[in-house]
């Protein structure tokens, strides 16, 4: 379920175009009642299959606290351990639900060094059976060196 390493990149090897390795997270009512645990929202949609079904939803779904983390996990699980995540800016879309995996991919859109930092703009997707789950940006900054 990690994509990443425990290194950091190199930051000579990346550029605009870069595609980050692909995350595939499989998504289950307990991953998104955890979330919804974690992240202290009690709303029933994410956790009662029944209310939700009852909104209009297809099934209980993760909530976009959770979302945001997996963005975080995406980017850092690649970036490394001295990658420091300055902005997620991202948009939901269709539900995540149980059942139906996650599936995200990134691009490298910009990059700039400022000081003894790279900064880097990275667009992001997540999709799943229903469509895209997220779609937005990540700005992340690695040191030079």
């Amino acid at each position: 379920m990690t994509t990443g390493k425990a290194d950091s990149l190199r930051i000579d090897e990346i550029a605009v175009g870069y595609e980050l390795p692909n995350f595939e997270l499989p998504v289950t009512s307990t991953v998104i009642v955890a979330g919804a645990i974690a992240s202290r929202d009690f709303m029933p949609a994410h956790h009662d299959a029944e209310f939700a079904k009852a909104q209009g939803a297809p099934d209980l779904f993760m909530n976009i606290l959770t979302t945001n983390g997996y963005v975080s996990r995406f980017i850092t699980d690649w970036a490394g351990p001295e990658a420091m995540i300055r902005k997620i800016a991202i948009r939901l879309g269709a539900p995540a639900v149980p059942g139906q995996p996650l599936r995200f991919h990134g691009q490298v859109a910009k990059t700039n060094h400022e000081g003894d930092e790279c900064v880097m703009e990275i667009a992001v997707r997540a999709a799943n059976e229903l469509g895209d789950h997220l779609t937005g940006t990540v700005v992340v900054s690695l040191p030079i060196g």
